[in-house]
């Protein structure tokens, strides 16, 4: 079982950046698809981007492509999310997902089996 566990999130004003990472323990990280979600108040957990085991593949919300860039290191159990031209609407919690079957890049927060507690992104107008 994987546990993970966010840093990087903050306050930041439109425009700026912020990198986001999720170090994993208690498995080996490379068996594992990850991904990043977020979520705002009132609203439904949505997915962010999400990247294979290796790197090969990755996926994203249409709203962060261009903006956003997942990867991994594999050595250090750790994924990442530079985030760049942030908006006030990227405001909201940040979890990251691991899923354990990895067959494709899932985008559903079902498909994800282990979760992190979030990390607070802010962006101000």
């Amino acid at each position: 079982q994987a546990q993970l566990v966010e840093s990087g999130g903050g306050l930041v004003q439109a425009g700026g950046s912020l990198r986001l990472s999720c170090a994993a323990s208690g498995a080996s990280f490379s068996r594992y698809n990850m991904a990043w979600f977020r979520q705002a108040p009132g609203k439904e957990r949505e997915f962010v981007a999400a990247i294979s085991r290796f790197g090969s593949s990755t996926r994203y919300l249409d709203s962060v492509k261009g903006r956003f860039t997942i990867s991994r290191d594999n050595v250090k159990n750790t994924v990442y999310l530079q985030m760049n031209s942030l908006k006030p609407e990227d405001t909201g919690v940040y979890y990251c997902a691991a899923d354990r079957r990895a067959v494709a890049v899932a985008l559903r927060v079902s498909e994800y089996d282990y979760w992190g507690q979030g990390t607070q992104v802010t962006v101000s107008s």
